[in-house]
């Protein structure tokens, strides 16, 4: 179950990550404070979803 979950989850930060860096590759940014804010946000989302694989491979990990 909590690989369910944890794959669901994934899938929504990767599409919310690629849909802010589309936004960024398609010059959506309209100063360099939005420009900022933006890669925060994607930095953010990455950061979410690396602590996010690395709980998914420990609990299958403590499943063996």
């Amino acid at each position: 179950m909590i690989q369910d979950f944890a794959r669901v989850l994934r899938e929504k930060i990767r599409t919310d990550m690629n849909n802010y860096a589309d936004d960024l590759a398609g010059g959506s940014c309209r100063n360099f404070d939005e420009y900022q804010k933006l890669c925060g946000t994607i930095q953010g989302l990455a950061i979410a979803e690396r602590y996010l694989i690395d709980l998914a491979q420990k609990v299958e990990q403590s499943d063996e």
